[in-house]
């Protein structure tokens, strides 16, 4: 059956200071929203967590732009709060590494929305699943540095990402890498409010929310960048845990078994009781990595930090010497093209799953 169309379906809303309802006018119907009509889907590229996303083009400026369908499946009271969330931070956030939203536009039904995003023509999720060679050192430093960059810019503006992973980073064919994604981040303040530990994709989830920690800091993005680093730079997920637990001992048999001595508050963490943590004294970072320069390891053992105050910040690791010595990182425009696969992607991962790709 046709779906009505907005101009001949009334849109009745309850009156707030008076008993009624009162009928929306045509011309206000939208607001100051575009309608989604003036804009032509070109293809599918891609589900997320919270919402399908289009290739689309502008038909009033002939711009292609990422086109995301806020999910309203489940919802009875008005948009997601993960949504708004998104929007809310999106609309704050302008910087050259982090997805820009241009707008939002609206469909035919109050629940319709869409968000007008910045267009990327890769994820990295992808690009590592289909490339014939892997990334050179100097790519990988390329990427990292621009995520690293946005990060800053986020963490300045007091937002954690909160799932931060490779499917989350986009590319531009200009080599211009991007952190999408913001359904489960939040902004942040003193004293630290309580957060849920359920967040960030499994692989790149932090120790301390591993053990359940009610506060969060933007130490829980700096690890998944240790793990994304790692990843690019291994060729393959560092950490491919397929539970909580076994997530945990992978960790442990990488670095060691965390302590009160190293991890001060260790021991009273909520769920550190629940596990039997296996005695592994050593820290294996230069077995997994023989070739790394000395630098590139003291820069993940900086990310890879137990106690979350003394993980590397950003703009620590950009001052790192490891992306100043040779090989150097490559200029963006200098990154190598590929064939796109955005329109094959897989659906990114949720918290508590993975990917195609990411299937051990």
């Amino acid at each position: 059956m046709a779906e009505p169309d907005l101009e001949s379906e009334q849109i009745r809303l309850k009156c707030i200071r008076k008993e009624g309802f009162f009928t929306v006018p045509p011309e206000h119907r939208l607001g100051r929203c575009r309608s989604v009509k003036e804009f032509e889907k070109l293809n599918r590229i891609g589900e997320g967590t919270y919402g399908i996303v289009y290739r689309a083009r502008d038909t009033q400026t002939d711009e292609i732009v990422a086109l995301k369908k806020v999910r309203m499946d489940k919802e009875k009271d008005g948009i997601p709060i993960s949504s708004l969330r998104e929007i809310t931070l999106l609309l704050r956030l302008r910087h050259p590494n982090i997805v820009e939203l241009k707008e939002v536009v609206v469909g035919n039904h109050l629940e319709s929305i869409f968000l007008v995003m910045g267009y990327c023509e890769q994820d990295l999720a992808s690009l590592l699943e289909n490339m014939p060679t892997p990334f050179s050192e100097a790519q990988v430093k390329c990427i990292v540095l621009q995520v690293l960059r946005g990060l800053q810019y986020l963490h300045r503006n007091f937002i954690i990402h909160r799932d931060l992973k490779v499917s989350n980073l986009l590319m531009t064919d200009k080599g211009c890498v991007k952190t999408a994604d913001f359904g489960l981040a939040r902004a942040y303040g003193v004293p630290v409010k309580p957060m849920t530990p359920k967040v960030v994709t499994l692989w790149y989830r932090a120790p301390e929310l591993l053990l359940g920690t009610s506060t969060q800091t933007t130490s829980i993005d700096m690890w998944a960048v240790g793990c994304i680093l790692a990843e690019l730079l291994a060729h393959r997920p560092l950490l491919p845990g397929t539970s909580e637990i076994h997530q945990i001992d992978l960790i442990v048999q990488l670095l060691g078994t965390p302590s009160e001595n190293i991890w001060p508050g260790f021991s009273k963490l909520p769920l550190v009781g629940q596990y039997s943590l296996r005695k592994q004294p050593y820290n294996n970072l230069k077995h997994k990595f023989p070739w790394l320069s000395e630098a590139g390891l003291r820069l993940l053992h900086f990310l890879f930090m137990y106690d979350p105050k003394k993980r590397a910040t950003a703009g620590d690791c950009l001052e790192s010497s490891y992306f100043k010595e040779k090989p150097l990182p490559c200029e963006p425009e200098l990154m190598p093209t590929f064939p796109h696969h955005r329109n094959k992607r897989a659906a990114p991962a949720t918290s508590e799953g993975q990917s195609k790709r990411c299937k051990p």
